[in-house]
């Protein structure tokens, strides 16, 4: 598979230096989670998807269990499936506040 190159992941780049979390969302199938694969390649960053009902299911109900199997700096991608997450990533960060910790994609509105 060929990869396709994105300018969005300049711009992905410049705020995890800056920012804690960095989330990217749009419509299913368009490479959100293959651009951020692909940059996180050689680093230490975890992944995890809530596509697994398993992860999602302890994500939704022991989200600080979550947290703590899938530590800092993680991908979770799927985000929207599990809005319980929210609460504990905004606790993590006001913590450390640590650029980069966290990358999340969705493919559905969120509501704040």
């Amino acid at each position: 598979m060929n990869y396709i190159t994105r300018n969005l992941e300049n711009v992905v780049s410049q705020v995890t230096k800056e920012y804690p979390v960095v989330l990217v969302t749009g419509p299913r199938q368009v490479g959100k989670t293959t651009m951020l694969q692909k940059l996180m390649e050689g680093t230490d960053r975890g992944y995890v998807t809530l596509d697994d009902l398993n992860e999602r299911n302890i994500a939704k109900t022991d989200p600080e269990l979550f947290l703590q199997l899938h530590k800092p700096p993680v991908l979770i991608d799927e985000v929207q499936y599990a809005p319980e997450l929210f609460t504990y990533i905004k606790m993590q960060v006001d913590k450390n506040h640590e650029p980069g910790a966290f990358w999340l994609t969705g493919s559905q509105v969120f509501k704040f």
